[in-house]
C-alpha cells in the first residue's frame, strides 16, 4: 500500500473530511485522514496522510500552527465566524494602539472554553450535532499556547473596525474564541470573516497542492518519515531493523528520544521512546 503525506491548499466552503473524500477518490488509497480540522470557512494548510501514515497522524498534530485571522470587531455569531448566524450587534470603538495592547494579554498559557459549533467530541458525540439540535452542554475548559501573536493590519472603521492577526499557537486553539475574547477584552464582541491556515509544524504553504493538483498527486506525495522530521533520528543496523519490525525494544542511548527509526534508504521503521535503559516501540511501520 502507497503510504506518504499530501499536504493540501484546502479552500473555502468545504469540510477537511471533504477534502480527505477527494483524496481518497484522487488517490484511489481508503485508508486517508487529516491532522487538524479546518473549519469549512477556512483555508490554508491540511495535512493529509495516506496508508500506514495515517498512524502518524499525532505527530503532525502535536505541531504549533500558523493562522491568519480577519477579525470584525462589533458583531457576534453563534459560531464565531462568518458561516454563523448573527446573536449581537453593538458599535466598538477603540484605536489601533488599544488592539496591540490587548494582544499582549493573549500571548503565553492561556484556558480557552471550546465553541459549541465545533467538531469536539463530549460523551461522544460532536459538539456541532448538538448545536444544529438545539442544545449547548458545559463544555471543559483547556488549557493552549499562543506564542506569537501580531496585528498584520488594521482599518479603522467608525462602528465595526476590522483587524487581521497573525497567530502561533499550540494544538487544540480555536482561533474563533480568540478573536472573541480579545474583543470581550475591548468591550465588545467579534467574529471571524476570514481565516488562513499558512503552517502546521513543519508544512508550510510552499509546495502545498490544490484540489486540481490531486490528479497528479504521485509528484505531491511526501515519506512518511516527513511527519517525525522534527524527531531525533536513529539509523538503525541490520539486527536493530530486525529487533524494530518485531517491536522489541533496544538499549537505549544516554540522551535523547523519541526517535524516528530509519532504516536502509532512510526509510521510516517506527518511532521508539525512552523507558528507563530500555527504547520501546511506540509506532512500527510494517
Amino acid at each position: 500500500m502507497t503510504s506518504g503525506l499530501l499536504v493540501v491548499d484546502k479552500p473555502g466552503g468545504i469540510t477537511s473530511h471533504g477534502v480527505v473524500a477527494i483524496v481518497r477518490r484522487a488517490t484511489g488509497i481508503k485508508k486517508a485522514g487529516h491532522a487538524g480540522t479546518l473549519d469549512p470557512m477556512a483555508t490554508g494548510v491540511l495535512v493529509v496522510a495516506l496508508g500506514q501514515a495515517t498512524r502518524l497522524v499525532r505527530y503532525v498534530q502535536d505541531g504549533a500552527k500558523e493562522y491568519f485571522a480577519t477579525i470584525q470587531f462589533g458583531i457576534a455569531t453563534d459560531s464565531l465566524d462568518a458561516d454563523g448566524v448573527e446573536t449581537e450587534r453593538a458599535p466598538m470603538s477603540f484605536s489601533v494602539d488599544d488592539l496591540r495592547q490587548t494582544l499582549e494579554k493573549f500571548k503565553g498559557e492561556l484556558v480557552q472554553v471550546p465553541p459549541m459549533v465545533s467538531a469536539l467530541k463530549v460523551g461522544g458525540k460532536r459538539l456541532y450535532d448538538l448545536a444544529r439540535a438545539g442544545q449547548e452542554i458545559v463544555r471543559e475548559p483547556r488549557q493552549v499556547s499562543i506564542t506569537e501573536l501580531e496585528l498584520t493590519d488594521f482599518d479603522a472603521q467608525p462602528e465595526f473596525p476590522i483587524g487581521t492577526i497573525r497567530v502561533v499557537s499550540s494544538k487544540g486553539t480555536y482561533i474563533r474564541t480568540l478573536a472573541d475574547d480579545i474583543a470581550r477584552d475591548l468591550g465588545g464582541r467579534a467574529h471571524l470573516i476570514g481565516l488562513r491556515r499558512t503552517r502546521v509544524g513543519p508544512f508550510g504553504l510552499e509546495g502545498a497542492a490544490s484540489l486540481d493538483d490531486l490528479a497528479e498527486w504521485h509528484g505531491h506525495l511526501l515519506p512518511p518519515s516527513e511527519a517525525v522530521s522534527e524527531l531525533s533520528k536513529w539509523f538503525v543496523t541490520d539486527d536493530e531493523a530486525e529487533s524494530i519490525s518485531h517491536g522489541r525494544a533496544l538499549f537505549a542511548p544516554d540522551e535523547g528520544g523519541p526517535w524516528a527509526m530509519l532504516g536502509s534508504g532512510d526509510e521510516l521503521m517506527g518511532i521508539y521512546r525512552r523507558d528507563g535503559v530500555q527504547a520501546v516501540a511506540e509506532v512500527v511501520l510494517s
